[in-house]
C-alpha cells in the first residue's frame, strides 16, 4: 500500500444540479455519499434520457443555498453501526424518513421546504417552451454515472493557467478534492483501473475519466457564464478533468484522510 495524497473537502449536492455543500466528515456507501442528489427536479418536456432540471438551463438553480433540517443526522445513517457489523456484499443502511428534510434558501432570501410549489413556479421562469416540473426524491443518489467523483486540486491549478481564469474550485462539482503528493496535475488519470484506499476503512476502484459538460463554465455563485473554460479543457484534455469511482468498501471519510493505492 502506497500513500499517493489526503483529502483536502468533501462535497455533496443535495439537489442534483444545485449548489453543493462542504461536509465536515461523509459516509460513502455503495450507492455514494450519504445525502447526495436525493432530490431532482424533474421536467417532463427534457429529454428522456435526461430529464432533471440543472444550472445549465436555470442559472437561479445555483444561486439558491441548501440546508438539511437535521444536518447531524443527514451525515450518516441511523443503522451504520449495525449495519457495519453485517458481511461485506450486504447494504442494509437506510435513513429515517424525516432524516433528509431540506429547506431552499432562494436568491431573493426566502426559505422554502423543498415540496414548496413556489419553488417550481421560481425555477420554471424564463425557461423556454412549455415545462411540467416536478420533485423527485430517492434514497440512492441520482447521479449521471458513476457513484463518486474525485478531482485534485493539482488538476484544477492546471486548468486555472490553462485557462488563464482564475477559477473556484466547486465549478467541478466533485465529491473528493485532494491533494496529490506528485503535485502532477491530471496525476488521477493515471489512477484508472487501480483501487485505492481512503481513510481507515473505505475503498474505491477508479473507473475512468470524467468528461465535462457546460456545469465547469458556470460560476457556481452567479450561474455567469464563461465558455473559454470549456473550450480549455476541451482543447487540451479532450473535456476530461477528474475521474469517475465505484465503491468497493463503504466507510466514514473526513478531511486530511490519506489515500492510498491497494493495486
Amino acid at each position: 500500500m502506497r500513500n499517493i495524497g489526503t483529502i483536502e473537502s468533501l462535497w455533496r449536492y443535495p439537489v442534483k444540479g444545485m449548489r453543493g455543500e462542504e461536509l465536515p466528515e461523509a459516509f460513502m456507501g455503495f450507492s455514494g455519499f450519504y445525502g447526495d442528489r436525493c432530490y431532482a427536479i424533474r421536467d417532463a418536456a427534457a429529454r428522456i434520457g435526461f430529464p432533471y432540471l440543472n444550472g445549465n438551463r436555470q442559472p437561479e438553480m445555483l444561486r439558491c443555498q441548501l440546508k438539511f433540517r437535521n444536518f447531524e443526522k443527514s451525515l450518516k445513517p441511523p443503522n451504520l453501526e449495525e449495519a457495519s457489523s453485517i458481511a461485506p456484499g450486504v447494504n442494509p443502511t437506510n435513513a429515517d424518513p424525516n432524516d433528509f428534510d431540506l429547506d431552499v434558501i432562494t436568491s431573493s432570501g426566502n426559505v422554502l421546504s423543498i415540496d414548496d410549489p413556489q419553488l417550481l413556479e421560481i425555477f420554471g421562469k424564463d425557461l423556454r417552451g412549455e415545462h411540467d416540473l416536478s420533485i423527485v426524491r430517492s434514497d440512492r443518489a441520482l447521479t449521471d454515472c458513476r457513484p463518486v467523483s474525485l478531482i485534485s486540486l493539482q488538476t484544477i491549478k492546471q486548468i486555472e493557467t490553462e485557462s488563464n481564469i482564475r477559477l473556484d474550485k466547486r465549478r467541478f462539482r466533485m465529491n473528493i478534492y485532494f491533494n496529490l503528493d506528485s503535485g502532477e496535475g491530471f496525476g488521477e488519470d493515471n489512477l484508472i483501473g487501480r483501487r485505492l484506499r481512503i481513510g481507515e476503512k473505505a475503498e474505491i476502484m477508479v473507473l475512468e475519466k470524467d468528461p465535462r459538460c457546460k456545469a465547469i463554465s458556470l460560476d457556481p455563485e452567479t450561474g455567469e457564464h464563461n465558455p473559454q473554460i470549456l473550450k480549455s479543457v476541451a482543447q487540451l484534455h479532450e473535456a476530461n478533468a477528474g475521474v469517475y469511482c465505484a465503491v468497493l468498501v463503504e466507510g466514514l471519510l473526513k478531511p486530511g484522510d490519506s489515500i492510498s493505492i491497494l493495486d
